[in-house]
């Protein structure tokens, strides 16, 4: 009768043992885990620099808004070379603390593959041992105890060992969580380097861009106050007298029906009404409003982008045709400005006047004007700057509210 109350009491002590053991979990080592990492916050050095871009480019503002003046103009030019320079320091200071970061990421990875390594390990031996001694050796561990203090003694080993088991498997997981993080890190920090990369290259050009409009600017007015508002004068003047063209408020007259490809006018060779040099100003317009030539013209055309900070440079204006006009002159063809938002409106002094260019500057190998396509010719005037008259042809096509205009030109009928 005593031996079986023993046996009783041992079977309830092994039932509440085991009962124990399920409210032990791998939250009881979550305050021992390794903290998951975080990217480096931004430098003192790196936002001290950020703030000075941000109160140069107000600065920047705050001299545009002044008088239109040459020195307020090379102030401008000047700053801007400055913000530039400014860009270029913060982001090499980017990619410098970027790789910083690199570096130690790359060796905490190499200190989390080789702990993550020994857990797993340690972890596979352990599940091969449990699994070859079976879960009757626990029971059979206990029931062999020759006392109570004995059982219980076994039964904190135990305890401890499968405490401890969990905790095994609880550390592995997280050392896996953790290199999994860093691994992140590390390629989010690598995309990050490749794109300030491609962001200094960018800035690197822009400042030599720079550099050069603003000695283009000395050269062309000789530092003098009196060129610089000549020069503003005129290119309103051309800009105005342009804006009126397409808005149908030349002077002009019909002249007859014309084929595609038949000659319509002559380029004038040298400076004309406003402008500098010869050149085609070649103009599509549908209803009033004007649209990108370069959709209108054929592909594959020989020709040379000068409308940059030089002829062939890369900062130059894009040179995209992909229609099915031929071009209204010959081949080879140079362009000096494109259309739209140019390298011009962008870093030169003509920003003072316009910051849109409604078509292509443009010259040949002859100074012949070739319609692009059949239409009616009307030969027109607009007065401009000291009483010149921009002279230019126009073409109404038969589609819907299409027509081309060439300006800066000499007439032939």
């Amino acid at each position: 009768m005593i031996q079986i109350k023993r046996y009783l009491l041992l079977l309830g002590s092994i039932f509440i043992f085991f009962s124990l053991l399920q409210f032990v979990s791998p939250r009881s080592f979550a305050q021992e885990a390794t903290p998951t990492p975080t990217p480096t916050p931004v430098s003192e050095t790196l936002s001290s620099k950020l703030k000075e871009i941000e109160e140069l480019q107000n600065k920047i503002s705050d001299v545009q808004s002044q008088a239109k003046t040459l020195s307020s103009q090379i102030s401008v030019m000047n700053n801007q070379i400055r913000l530039t320079e400014l860009r270029i320091s913060a982001t090499e200071q980017q990619l410098s603390e970027l790789n910083e970061e690199i570096e130690t990421t790359t060796k905490k990875i190499g200190t989390l593959e080789e702990a993550l390594s020994k857990l797993t390990k340690i972890l596979l031996n352990r599940i091969v041992e449990t699994y070859q001694a079976g879960n009757t050796q626990t029971l059979q561990v206990l029931l062999s105890s020759g006392s109570i203090t004995d059982f219980f003694n076994r039964a904190n080993y135990l305890r401890i060992v499968q405490v401890h088991d969990k905790k095994l498997i609880f550390e592995t997981q997280q050392a896996k969580t953790d290199y999994t993080t860093q691994k992140q890190i590390f390629e989010d920090k690598k995309k990050k380097v490749e794109t300030l990369q491609k962001q200094l290259e960018t800035y690197t050009a822009q400042l030599d861009t720079e550099k050069k409009s603003k000695q283009n600017l000395l050269e062309a007015t000789k530092n003098d106050e009196k060129r610089y508002q000549d020069l503003l004068a005129r290119a309103r003047a051309e800009y105005q007298a342009i804006q009126g063209i397409v808005a149908g408020n030349g002077q002009e007259k019909e002249i007859s029906d014309v084929g595609e490809g038949q000659k319509i006018a002559e380029v004038i060779n040298g400076s004309s009404c406003n402008s500098g040099g010869a050149h085609l100003h070649f103009i599509v317009s549908r209803n009033g409003s004007t649209e990108n030539p370069f959709s209108y013209l054929k592909a594959g055309v020989d020709s040379e982008n000068c409308s940059g900070s030089s002829c062939g440079s890369s900062d130059g204006d894009s040179f995209n045709p992909s229609g099915s006009w031929n071009w209204p002159i010959e081949p080879k063809i140079k362009m000096s400005q494109g259309y739209g938002s140019t390298w011009a409106t962008k870093y030169t002094w003509v920003s003072q006047i316009y910051n849109f260019h409604n078509g292509l500057d443009i010259l040949g190998s002859s100074f012949d004007v070739k319609a692009v396509k059949a239409g009616k010719l009307y030969q027109g005037s607009y007065s401009g700057y000291a009483g010149c008259r921009l002279r230019y042809v126009r073409l109404h096509h038969k589609d819907d509210g299409l027509d081309t205009f060439y300006l800066h030109i000499n007439y032939i009928f």
